[in-house]
């Protein structure tokens, strides 16, 4: 591991930090709709609800990825990976900087506190926060075990950490009890919501590709393990289409404004890490580039689109 890290560093590596900031965005897109849903945003916004919100969705995702390197650890994928920036997991236990015990009571923790903020909204604005709240927990406790051994793994991921992000700030935001259901969900929330989702699932997607045979050896049975490489590569490029197909839609189904397209600019990096991954799928090199360019796309598309949205 090269010099000796210190406890905080170690337990930023072990939450993977670096990568909290995708469920930041996702909450700026919900919030981003909101305000400009308000008719009065600036007395009606209750900054203090957005704040714990972000808290909220930030704690979720830290428990998922400690349960994933828990689970990892446990599974013997840990000891298998070939570690890159963006995937193979943290190396914390392995490298004994954390223990497991540890990180599995850190998990639940981060879990109950996401999910009491859970409750909270579930009370204060609609029952369907609730719903949503059961969702994301049973995808973050059943993602290893159950999940990623059926092929749905990528997909749960998309909607617990992407979808049903921005239709819950949204919701927690708005809503009031006793709300039917139809007023508080509209079609322009639902679809603009769909792109951060599929670039959710296409993060993971992607990362999978060095792990392969650690993920089967460890059980396993994703899409790249299901389709193989090339198979899931082109399942990822038919991801990118979908993604800024729908946001190139939005302005045209009147359900947007023509801001949105700054969500656009990314394009090219998703267009060159679908290139890559489709070309060079058994150069785990070339597929490292592919995943940096990858992060970037997810991230700077959801962050445009929340700033095209105030716009």
């Amino acid at each position: 591991m090269g010099k000796k890290l210190s406890s905080f560093a170690a337990w930023m590596a072990q939450i993977r930090a670096n990568f909290l900031v995708l469920a930041v965005f996702l909450v700026g897109i919900g919030l981003a709709i909101t305000w400009s849903f308000l008719p009065d945003a600036g007395s009606s916004f209750s900054f203090l609800h957005g704040a714990l919100i972000v808290v909220g969705v930030v704690l979720a995702h830290i428990s998922v990825n400690l349960f994933n390197e828990y689970s990892d650890y446990k599974s013997g994928i840990d000891f298998n990976t070939v570690r890159s920036p963006f995937s193979g997991g943290s190396g914390m236990m392995v490298s004994g900087y954390t223990n497991p015990r540890a990180v599995l009571i850190a998990a639940i923790a981060t879990l109950a506190a996401a999910s009491a903020i859970g409750v909270y909204f579930a009370l204060v604005a609609h029952w369907s926060i609730l719903v949503i709240a059961v969702f994301g927990g049973l995808t973050i406790v059943l993602y290893t075990p159950l999940l990623a051994k059926m092929m749905l793994g990528e997909l749960f991921s998309g909607l617990a950490l992407g979808t049903l992000v921005v239709i819950g700030t949204f919701i927690a935001m708005t809503a009031s009890p006793g709300m039917a259901l139809s007023e508080v969900i509209n079609r322009e929330l639902v679809l603009i919501s769909i792109p951060p989702g599929i670039l959710t699932s296409l993060l993971l997607l992607i990362n999978e590709f060095p792990d392969l045979e650690a993920d089967r050896k460890g059980g396993r049975n994703h899409l790249v393990i299901r389709f193989g490489k090339k198979g899931a590569a082109y399942i990822y490029a038919f991801g990118v289409f979908l993604t800024f197909g729908i946001i190139i839609a939005l302005p045209l189904l009147g359900m947007a404004s023509t801001w949105i397209y700054l969500a656009l600019i990314p394009l090219p990096l998703a267009l060159n890490a679908s290139f890559i991954a489709i070309r060079y799928s058994d150069d785990n090199k070339r597929i490292v580039t592919a995943m940096g360019n990858n992060v970037m796309t997810v991230l700077a598309t959801d962050l445009l689109l929340a700033i095209a949205i105030l716009i």
